[in-house]
């Protein structure tokens, strides 16, 4: 398949740049097995979901991934931090340019710094080992910055520190946010709750494969970068149960369904699971967890893009994006949501 299959136009406008009130957003409704679009508000979503249902979150939360530093010449280098290593080594993105080759000390301030180590090839990450005065994490917490992203065209503000955060967020390892958690209350997972569904708790750490472009021009050739996922033997009990009794595994969002999706047995039950996945859904793709998806609108030929397309068709997807452009929908991170049956 040509990448240019997954491409849509956008106006700017559309581009949501300050969140809304959680559960204040709307809810496009998809039917995969009629086409037909319904268009609903966020608190709607307890209409879809049944007792017998399964409904899973991902309890990752993001970092104060970006860091700002000098060279050892006085030139600014910015650090997008990606993953956690070993001890105080990172995988990180350093930018702009060349400004950071191996062997380059960046200093961020009195208390803090980082040496690069080396750089990959394949991606153009880098590993960079920091070392300073005090806790690591903690001084990287003080002094990072809300990674949002570059289609958000303002600097950080106080909001983002709460609402880049879903409410339920408590492992921090993420550079970017699980958006389609965004909108959920308390209020809301109480009523979930009170249906007699289930919620289910995984991890995955979204990191440089969720949001790399993709840059090859046939689909099927796209790498996706490992990110971090976890599986607890809870949560695969009572999805596995879910199962059984014939209910519904609804994903929050699409990290949710390659956390789901990455670990199946032969037998298609989900597994405990803790370690890297770097699984990259795209059509035809033979679902075996997940039943509906809650998911934002994502950018043009995006892998996420993709994994929805699989999901419910290429066709009934860019059909469903001309729709909500037609009517007005926020698009991207701070944007609505789009619920899949």
């Amino acid at each position: 398949m040509d990448i240019h299959e997954f491409n849509y136009e956008l106006p700017q406008s559309f581009i949501a740049q300050y969140p809304m009130g959680r559960g204040k957003t709307r809810l496009f409704v998809v039917h995969r097995d009629t086409g037909k679009f319904e268009h609903r508000k966020f608190p709607d979503i307890l209409e879809y979901i049944q007792p017998e249902d399964c409904v899973v979150i991902n309890e990752t939360r993001v970092l104060p991934a970006r860091l700002f530093g000098k060279r050892r010449t006085g030139g600014k280098v910015e650090i997008l931090l990606l993953r956690k290593l070993k001890g105080n080594k990172w995988e990180v993105l350093a930018g702009p340019g060349r400004k950071a080759p191996p062997g380059e000390i960046i200093t961020f301030n009195e208390n803090l710094k980082c040496k690069i180590l080396g750089k990959d090839p394949d991606f153009g990450t880098r590993i960079a080992e920091f070392s300073g005065k005090g806790n690591i994490d903690e001084l990287i917490e003080e002094i990072g910055n809300i990674p949002l992203p570059p289609y958000i065209k303002r600097e950080p503000e106080k909001i983002d520190k709460d609402r880049y955060q879903t409410i339920y967020g408590v492992k921090k390892g993420a550079v970017a946010a699980p958006t389609a958690g965004l909108h959920f209350t308390e209020k809301i997972l109480e009523n979930i709750e009170e249906k007699g569904a289930k919620i289910a708790r995984v991890l995955l750490h979204t990191g440089l494969g969720t949001f790399r472009p993709v840059k090859v021009s046939q689909v099927e050739s796209h790498r996706m970068e490992p990110e971090y996922m976890e599986i607890s033997k809870d949560a695969a009990k009572t999805i596995n149960k879910t199962k059984k009794k014939g209910g519904r595994v609804i994903a929050v969002g699409t990290t949710v369904v390659r956390t789901l999706e990455s670990a199946v047995d032969k037998n298609e039950k989900v597994i405990p699971k803790k370690g890297d996945t770097n699984i990259y859904i795209y059509p035809p793709y033979r679902f075996k967890v997940v039943d509906i998806l809650l998911t934002n609108f994502h950018l043009p030929k995006s892998t996420l893009l993709i994994l929805t397309a699989a999901f419910a068709s290429r066709e009934i997807i860019l059909k469903a994006y001309r729709e909500a452009i037609k009517q007005k929908y926020r698009f991207y991170s701070y944007g609505d949501a789009m619920l899949i049956l």
